[in-house]
C-alpha cells in the first residue's frame, strides 16, 4: 500500500473516532487498527527514504567532525600564536604563521564544508531522479489500467495462450 494512503487511512480512523468523555481534543480509537495501521505505514516507506535520511545524518557527522578538528587547529594556531608573541625576538614572525594557520585552518574547514555540500546534493540528486523515475512508471502503469478499462474486457480471439504484452 502506498505510504500516503496508509496516511489517509490514520486520519480517517482520528477523525471518525469518538470524542473522550468530557474531552474535545481527546479520543478513543481502537489500538491495535492503529498500530496495526502505523506498521503498516513503517513497512511502506521506500528504503531510498531511508537511506536519504542516513546520508544526511552522515552529513551532519561530517560536518560536526570539520568543525571540531577547524576548532582544533584554530585552538592549536592561537596557542601557538601566544606562546611566540611572548617571546620578543620572533613577535612579528609569530603573528604572521598564527595569521597562515588560521587562514589555513578556515580554508581546509570550508573546503570540507563544500566537499560535503557537493556529496550530498549528488546524493539528493540521485535519489529524486529515483524517485521522478518511479513516478513515470506509477503513470504509464495508470495510463494503461484506464486505456484497458476504455477498452472494455480483452478477450483473445482464437486459440493464443500468449499472456497479456503489459
Amino acid at each position: 500500500m502506498d505510504p500516503l494512503e496508509s496516511i489517509d487511512q490514520i486520519i480517517a480512523l482520528v477523525e471518525g473516532a469518538r470524542s473522550a468523555p468530557m474531552s474535545r481534543s481527546n479520543f478513543v480509537a481502537d489500538r491495535a487498527e492503529m498500530i496495526n495501521l502505523l506498521d503498516q505505514l513503517r513497512a511502506d516507506l521506500p528504503g531510498e527514504l531511508r537511506r536519504a535520511t542516513a546520508l544526511l545524518d552522515e552529513r551532519d557527522k561530517i560536518v560536526d567532525a570539520g568543525r571540531r578538528e577547524a576548532e582544533r587547529i584554530i585552538t592549536e594556531a592561537e596557542s601557538e600564536h601566544n606562546r611566540l608573541v611572548s617571546i620578543n625576538e620572533i613577535v612579528v614572525s609569530a603573528e604572521h604563521e598564527a595569521s597562515r594557520m588560521i587562514n589555513e585552518a578556515r580554508a581546509e574547514t570550508q573546503r570540507l564544508r563544500d566537499e560535503v555540500d557537493d556529496y550530498v546534493d549528488t546524493a539528493l540528486a540521485n535519489f529524486e531522479q529515483f524517485l521522478t523515475r518511479s513516478l513515470a512508471s506509477i503513470e504509464r502503469g495508470r495510463d494503461k489500467m484506464h486505456a484497458l478499462r476504455e477498452i472494455g474486457s480483452f478477450t483473445p480471439s482464437g486459440d493464443d495462450d500468449r499472456p497479456l504484452p503489459f
